[in-house]
């Protein structure tokens, strides 16, 4: 094949705007990257600088690094900066998370200390639980926007930087149904500027982002850029956006298993989930209106995979509950627990029971990682609007309105690393290579 899309060379050093800098995901994030840099620790989790692509036939066993398959941005040429509702470095703030051991940072603790937040943009009516200490000022939405964009370009000058990246690592906003308001670019504007109150922040600063013609990641279940609005304003500026809810825990193991469910037809009687944890996500989604948003999010997964309208012996009936504890002892040492009452044959019941005892944040920083690369490329590759072959990193996939979103893990990963081959031209790979070769061996065999 040929190459598809003339992917610009990865020149110079990329922006990364965090919009939750001093938070625990965010400092794990920097952290993390500071000491892969220096060659004090390893990209554990991600795919952009661990995983292999297979190119062509198995048996020409042509498996490249992803990193050296295609033009990535390498973790060494990555500025970071950021907004926050706190003021501080992330030194400080990743002491306070208490994730990552005093060695972990203190291996890097000038470079950390060095990259301190710019005020956000907060109102909480948005986040109850949080108080916002370090925000920015403007008489109406529209104005704040403006000072975000005004962020993003000085961020630029100063760094003598080309390309950035904007991703929201900040707190879960309350649930928002879609309403006029984001129906239209117009609307829009408009509803920034009389401060309508279903334009949370996140939205201003996917906004701000795609003026400045910058990618856009939505880390959190909060509606954010998939609302029309958004979405045509990317598509026409050219600029690639993704979300949402980054993928880690509970729901990256519901991925797994319900796929293995429904390949085997096993039915499914039940599904019972919960969480303990105590970081700042734990405590904001302790708030009933911030926890909808994420149970909206956790609660779809199951029905997109498991599609009990196609299965209605199997699935149409099956009970899912999802409840998320703050427990404040525990930190960001996350406890999941799933009950899974399935039944088999003749409807003979019986049980799957896990138990993962998860890093949140440990989990969440490749996801970063890979995101801010990925969607790097695709903008150097001209891609714009929704990029939902990255669907594999997010737990409630942007998607295109005519596509049904995929939620089968494995299925998302051919997806993403079939879209990076025909990238570069390669054959996607469908597991029948050789097909006619083999189909007629096999006639042969039954023939004779």
């Amino acid at each position: 094949m040929e190459n598809i899309h003339e992917i610009a060379p990865a020149e110079g050093k990329l922006g990364v705007l965090i919009v939750g800098l001093n938070g625990a995901v965010s400092t794990t994030f920097v952290a993390g990257v500071l000491n892969i840099v220096h060659g004090y620790g390893k990209a554990v989790g991600s795919l952009t600088q661990l995983a292999t692509i297979r190119i062509g036939e198995r048996n020409k066993n042509n498996f490249p690094f992803i990193k050296d398959f295609i033009s990535l941005t390498a973790p060494k040429d990555l500025v970071i900066g950021g907004w926050d509702i706190r003021m501080g470095n992330c030194y400080d703030a990743a002491k306070e998370a208490q994730v990552l051991q005093d060695k972990d940072l203190d291996s890097v603790a000038k470079e950390l200390e060095s990259i301190e937040s710019m005020r956000g943009v907060f109102d909480s009516y948005y986040v109850k639980r949080l108080k916002g200490t370090f925000i920015k000022d403007g008489k109406n939405k529209y104005e704040l926007m403006n000072q975000i964009r005004q962020d993003i370009r000085d961020f630029k000058s100063q760094n003598h930087l080309g390309r950035v990246v904007v991703v929201w690592c900040a707190s879960t906003e309350i649930y928002i149904s879609q309403s006029e308001v984001h129906q239209s670019l117009q609307n829009f504007e408009k509803g920034m500027k009389e401060n309508n109150i279903d334009i949370a922040p996140s939205m201003l600063y996917a906004y701000a982002a795609i003026t400045e013609g910058i990618p856009f990641i939505n880390g959190a279940p909060n509606l954010t850029t998939d609302i029309p609005a958004l979405i045509e304003f990317s598509e026409k500026q050219g600029v690639p956006v993704a979300g949402k809810d980054f993928k880690t825990g509970q729901t990256l193991i519901k991925t797994v298993i319900a796929p293995m469910l429904k390949a085997r037809m096993l039915g499914l009687n039940g599904w019972f989930s919960t969480n303990i944890l105590g970081n700042r996500d734990g405590k904001v989604l302790d708030d009933p209106e911030s926890f909808k948003t994420k149970e909206v999010s956790k609660l779809s997964v199951l029905d997109f995979i498991l599609q009990p309208d196609l299965y209605p012996g199997l699935y149409a009936h099956y009970y899912h509950q999802v409840r998320i504890n703050y427990y404040p002892p525990r930190g960001d040492n996350k406890e999941g627990w799933d009950n899974i009452d399935i039944f088999g044959w003749m409807g003979y019941p019986m049980q799957l029971k896990i138990n993962f005892l998860c890093r949140d944040s440990i989990l969440a920083a490749p996801i970063v990682l890979d995101l801010i690369l990925f969607m790097d490329l695709a903008y150097r590759a001209g891609f714009n609007g929704t990029q939902d072959w990255l669907s594999f990193y997010f737990k409630s996939p942007m998607h295109t309105a005519d596509v049904v979103p995929e939620h089968d893990l494995f299925i998302q990963l051919m997806k993403l690393k079939n879209t990076l081959r025909v990238m570069k031209g390669e054959i996607p790979i469908s597991h029948l290579e050789n097909e006619d070769q083999i189909v007629a061996r096999d006639l042969d065999h039954m023939i004779a």
